[in-house]
């Protein structure tokens, strides 16, 4: 199955899911005799509430029935990208710089195919990364898979943005 499966998925689940008002992360398939659909997805504004991927999942079901991309049965599983989250857009590796990421690629670059540092953010489409050995620009085209380290660091900046979130929600009910 794969990445063509998976690329099939994301444009079938797509449109949908921003006229939603969501943001697509990514579409995985999970194998098996009986595979997983795994959609991740969320707002604008990086949040994905429970209700969120229960809306989500009923309208995905509807369209996956109809559209019949998979022979046989399979799970869907609608969720939120949660705190250590896959890097899938470039757009990710801008908004999370200054956290550690683990990034592995395609193909050996330098004589690794696997990365781990502090992400720099990006430059002309290559996700700039300062490891222990120093700084490395890895093209966005070669990331295989990327994600956040848990961390106290993550924590922490998770901890404090819902903290502000409830903050001001509670400021405008006010």
């Amino acid at each position: 199955m794969g990445h063509v499966m998976e690329e099939r998925l994301a444009n079938i689940v797509s449109p949908p899911v921003e006229g939603l008002g969501f943001e697509l992360v990514r579409v995985k398939v999970l194998g098996g005799t009986r595979p997983t659909i795994q959609v991740m997805a969320e707002r604008p504004d990086r949040t994905m509430s429970v209700a969120d991927c229960a809306r989500l999942s009923r309208e995905l079901s509807a369209i996956l029935d109809v559209e019949d991309p998979m022979s046989g049965e399979y799970f869907l599983e609608v969720s939120s990208p949660g705190i250590d989250r896959p890097l899938t857009r470039l757009k990710d590796f801008e908004d999370f710089k200054g956290f550690e990421v683990k990034v592995e690629t395609k193909t050996q670059i330098e004589n690794q195919r696997r990365f781990r540092g502090i992400l720099k953010g990006v430059k002309d489409e290559n996700i700039k990364l300062e490891t222990k050995t120093g700084e490395i620009e890895l093209g966005f085209e070669e990331i295989e898979k990327a994600k956040l380290v848990l961390n106290d660091e993550l924590i922490k900046a998770a901890t404090a943005k819902d903290e502000n979130e409830q903050t001001t929600g509670s400021s405008k009910t006010e």
